[in-house]
């Protein structure tokens, strides 16, 4: 399995903090963002390779951090310079697979959220399912389902997804962690289908319509940082992984 971490966004809501720096290496207690994220995935023993896309803004500084890892992590420039003309995060993925030459399961993960839980039990959920599969809670604010991929469901297994709908059928979002099984990556097929790219859950709306793809439940909190206010929010409140 390779675990693809989404970090080539320009994160400018947390300006001037990310202005020149990425925002999945800030710290949050003694530990990166990222560092929090992939210390805990490499517990699961699944992991041969950790493949981080960033823009070419920010590249050298996740080189100069995966070289204080002790396991395998490989560092995408995608090519980008600005908020303007990034590739979104769709395209960044087939990016990275068309460049490493990837064939194998993919964990699909943003690069800039924490989570009080780990990610191990997602992916023995998915490799119990034998399918695709994405994480979801349940989220009683209408104004903040109206900015997330919204699930419908048939009990585990997704019927339908909306991007950001203005009237969400159900309280199930969808944060940006997903486990694609290497015959579900049909990027390109995707697009040329009218799948949208910005949006990582686009990809995921999309696959729904084709194959099976199942939700895992969350067993704890997740904490997004989007701004400056919620950075630190989070500095304060995180406590680190519940074991």
């Amino acid at each position: 399995m390779i675990c693809m971490v989404l970090a080539a966004g320009y994160a400018t809501r947390l300006y001037p903090l990310t202005e020149n720096f990425p925002k999945p290496l800030l710290k949050v207690g003694d530990k990166t963002i990222l560092d929090w994220l992939l210390d805990d995935i490499e517990q699961s023993n699944e992991v041969s390779e950790y493949v981080v896309i960033s823009n070419h803004k920010f590249a050298h500084h996740f080189d100069a951090w995966a070289k204080t890892k002790d396991y395998k992590v490989t560092v995408v420039d995608d090519g980008t310079e600005s908020n303007e003309t990034r590739l979104g995060a769709v395209r960044d993925v087939q990016f990275a697979i068309d460049k490493l030459g990837i064939d194998d399961d993919i964990l699909l993960i943003a690069g800039d959220n924490v989570l009080d839980f780990s990610l191990c039990k997602f992916i023995d959920y998915a490799k119990a399912k034998n399918t695709s599969a994405v994480m979801r809670y349940f989220e009683p604010s209408m104004a903040k389902l109206q900015k997330c991929g919204v699930l419908s469901l048939d009990g585990d297994v997704i019927t339908s997804m909306a991007e950001k709908p203005e009237n969400p059928a159900t309280n199930w979002c969808c944060p940006p962690f997903y486990f694609y099984k290497k015959c579900d990556l049909n990027i390109n097929k995707a697009i040329a289908d009218g799948c949208g790219y910005d949006a990582p859950g686009s990809y995921v709306a999309w696959l729904c319509t084709k194959t099976t793809v199942n939700a895992f439940v969350m067993p704890g909190s997740r904490y997004d940082i989007g701004n400056l206010e919620s950075y630190e929010q989070v500095k304060r409140d995180y406590k680190g992984i519940n074991k």
